[in-house]
């Protein structure tokens, strides 16, 4: 959620609007007129008309008067639209930080529009915290330094990403002519936004880092301050190589062409997401001693369709650390998904520092770095350190031992005219998640309303309708439940109680055999499942609230022949066997 100043900046900035000028479009420079026009609400209209009060005051704060505390003259960037040319400075904004500012303009964009371009500002601590990991990978020491090569933010937004970067970059040239220090900024920072408004507030709020700097230099020699953000295409505009990339890119499934997925192929299984691309393209722009720094969701290190990503990543810039952020629901607002921030280099390093982070930042293990195509297992936590070692190294799946994970096929919403609370010759038993709380088959009584479904559709009987024995695995479970894994069998006994069929809602994975004879039973199967070294496995694996099939198929099992003792093991006996399993030799 934003923070309260920016709560008050923003109701401050829509009180404020009706008494300012009106609004509209202008001619701008170049860079900012190719991006065509943004999708502006009325409140982030509002923030745009107040940043050049909230500029005139940082500008006098610095010790700068006359011309330099007018916007429009002070840098080399226009505002995308009509903004008062001496407005009064409000009471809120008068205490608002960079970071604040860049805040409120995304905060005041409609809640559709933040959605459907992923629109969403990184908190400052975050954003600190993915530079200091960058400097980790370039082993800067921890005093200020200037920055060894160009650092680049191909989906900047407002800025946040950068303004770290930039501080210290400013502080490390204090004792450099500032004249020339500002004038190579262009070459050492950069950033890039299809959002012409965002743009120029990341402008404004760069050039308000260097306002101490330009107040050290002549005034007789003093230069507009150089706008380090342009409108362009982060996935194409790369011009030249980067030695750092810092990204939180947008999200979301996106639609290619035919010329767009041939582009992007190596590293595309099925639906393209734009973050994955935005990833893919960000270690291509990367110079031989290149970092990638990213706040991203974990889904790209075990989902199916990160697959082609997750081999080139581990090709061309292993991730050399990552830090789970715990709190996801504080992370940004309206996002609730699991996220890291992770770093890639274009130097091989032989291990992954593994963090998490929260009230404060903790460490939990270094392990191998993994550089395959498979789901790599990453523990969330230190005493999972040595179970995922040991899994990471075995070669060995369900899916190998001869199981297939599939989806239950019912998505409720779109058959209700077809579900009934009564049994009937032509309805099918509908199984729900809730059906297999506690890893027992039952019928849970919220459901009993829907609890049957017509089967009306000529593909139903193939489709719907499951009629063998199978394992059926809940889909939806989240991290922070007492068991990740949790699954029930349907045997033949249980088939026979339902009318001999079931259809399996989408919230629950179906697992069977594909081979007449696996290696583990049904029941064992079931019994392995239940375990809870495996629900510790599969903690580390799935970085989603959703357990895929693709991810229940991926968990690794050790050699044949121990997976075959654990057929006649039970209770506490198959949990000692399986626990010993995944303990690597030595610890």
């Amino acid at each position: 959620m934003p923070d309260l100043l920016v709560v008050a900046a923003l109701s401050e900035a829509a009180e404020n609007a009706s008494a300012a000028r009106p609004l509209g479009s202008r001619g701008s420079r170049g860079e900012l007129a190719d991006g065509g026009p943004a999708e502006l609400t009325p409140t982030a209209l509002a923030v745009l008309s107040e940043i050049p009060a909230w500029w005139a005051a940082q500008a006098t704060a610095a010790g700068l008067q006359g011309r330099w505390l007018d916007i429009e003259t002070a840098l080399q960037a226009r505002p995308p639209v009509d903004v008062p040319n001496d407005p009064p400075l409000g009471d809120s904004w008068s205490e608002l930080i960079p970071e604040q500012v860049g805040a409120a303009y995304v905060e005041a964009l409609s809640a559709s529009t933040r959605s459907r371009h992923g629109r969403h500002y990184t908190p400052p601590e975050l954003a600190s915290s993915l530079w200091g990991l960058a400097r980790t990978s370039l082993d800067l020491p921890p005093t200020n330094q200037v920055l060894p090569g160009l650092v680049v933010d191909p989906a900047c937004g407002a800025g946040a990403l950068l303004l770290p970067a930039l501080r210290e970059h400013l502080r490390a040239s204090f004792e450099v002519d500032p004249a020339l220090t500002l004038a190579r900024l262009p070459n050492l920072v950069r950033g890039v936004d299809t959002d012409p408004a965002a743009v120029w507030v990341a402008n404004v709020v760069f050039a308000a880092e260097m306002l101490p700097t330009l107040a050290r230099v002549p005034d007789k020699v003093r230069r507009p301050l150089p706008a380090l953000a342009r409108v362009g295409d982060g996935l194409t505009d790369a011009q030249q190589p980067s030695r750092v990339v810092l990204l939180n890119p947008p999200y979301g499934r996106v639609r290619l062409s035919p010329s767009e997925r041939d582009k992007y192929a190596h590293v595309l299984y099925g639906h393209a997401n734009l973050y994955g691309l935005f990833m893919a393209a960000a270690v291509a722009s990367l110079d031989s001693q290149g970092v990638l720094a990213a706040l991203v969701p974990t889904s790209f290190t075990s989902g199916r369709y990160f697959s082609k990503l997750r081999t080139y990543l581990g090709r061309e810039a292993g991730m050399s650390a990552v830090t789970f952020v715990e709190d996801r629901s504080g992370v940004f607002t309206s996002v609730l998904q699991e996220t890291c921030l992770a770093t890639f280099e274009r130097r091989r390093r032989r291990k992954t520092r593994i963090s998490s982070l929260g009230s404060s930042e903790t460490t939990i293990a270094s392990v191998k770095a993994q550089r395959t195509g498979e789901p790599w297992v990453l523990p969330r936590r230190s005493d999972d350190a040595v179970i995922a070692a040991a899994a990471s190294a075995m070669t060995e799946s369900l899916a190998s031992f001869g199981w297939s994970a599939s989806t239950g096929p019912l998505v409720w919403n779109r058959r209700s005219a077809d579900l009934h609370a009564a049994w009937g010759p032509t309805r099918s038993h509908v199984v729900w998640a809730a059906d297999l709380d506690g890893g027992i088959l039952h019928r849970d009584a919220a459901r009993d309303s829907m609890r049957y479904m017509s089967l009306t559709a000529p593909s139903d009987p193939k489709v719907m309708v499951l009629d063998k024995p199978a394992i059926l695995v809940q889909r939806t479970t989240a991290p922070e439940q007492s068991r990740r894994l949790v699954a029930a069998l349907l045997s033949q006994e249980a088939l026979n109680e339902r009318n001999g069929r079931v259809t399996v809602e989408n919230h629950v994975n179906v697992l069977r055999p594909t081979v007449p004879e696996p290696e583990l039973t049904h029941e064992a199967m079931t019994r392995l499942l239940a375990t809870k070294t495996l629900d510790r496995v599969v903690r580390c694996i799935s970085g989603s609230v959703a357990l895929s099939a693709y991810e229940l198929e991926s968990i690794p099992l050790p050699d044949r022949d121990v997976v075959r003792t654990w057929n006649e093991l039970e209770g506490e006996a198959l949990e000692g066997a399986v626990a010993s399993a995944y303990r690597l030799e030595g610890s």
